[in-house]
Order: C-alpha cells, then sequence, then structure tokens
C-alpha cells in the first residue's frame, strides 16, 4: 500500500519560518542557498519515506497515528510531526528544528 503525503499549511508555514531563519543567520551566498536545499532535502524525505513506511516511525503520545521522522542534514537535523489520516492519507502537521524547544 502507498500513502498519500500531503503538507498541511500549518506544517507549510513551519518550513517557511525555518528558510527564513536560515537566511537571517546566513553570511555568504552559500549559507544561503543552503537554506533552499534543506527544505528541498526535508520535503524529499517527506515524499521518499512516508508513501511506503509511515508506521515505522516513532509514535508521539497516546494516539497510535501520531508520529516523527527525524530528517538528518549536517550535524543536527529537522523533525517532521505527521499523522496518518486514513489508510491512503498521511499528513505532516508541523516542522521543526531538532534543538527548537518544540512545535509553534
Amino acid at each position: 500500500m502507498t500513502f498519500k503525503v500531503e503538507f498541511i499549511p500549518e506544517a507549510d508555514a513551519d518550513l517557511d519560518r525555518l528558510f527564513d531563519f536560515l537566511l537571517e543567520r546566513a553570511w555568504t551566498v552559500e549559507e544561503a542557498m543552503r537554506a533552499d536545499e534543506v527544505l528541498a532535502v526535508v520535503r524529499l524525505v517527506a515524499q521518499s519515506h512516508l508513501p511506503t513506511t509511515p508506521y515505522g516511525y516513532r509514535k508521539v503520545g497516546q494516539r497510535p497515528t501520531l508520529r516523527e521522522l527525524i530528517v538528518p542534514f549536517g550535524s543536527t537535523g529537522y523533525v517532521l510531526r505527521f499523522d496518518i489520516r486514513t489508510p491512503g492519507l498521511v499528513l505532516v502537521i508541523g516542522a521543526r528544528h531538532q534543538r527548537e524547544e518544540d512545535y509553534h
């Protein structure tokens, strides 16, 4: 079975926030370009891993369908929170940097 993966608007807003944060910290053109690369990698990993194995990731809380996918990048990484809504749909509901406290 293959799941369709969608980002809800709040997850897209989280990625925009992370992109802006990376741009603000960029001192060089290479670092600014890395912000684009981060978002591309996060989306690519979500679209390549979640369609086939969403139940293989860490559970969050008491709901068995709420899970997190860690996306390594450089010396740290990003965390995607997602919910398996139906037998054919995974919704990415949030994104954050691993060093952030929690989802906004």
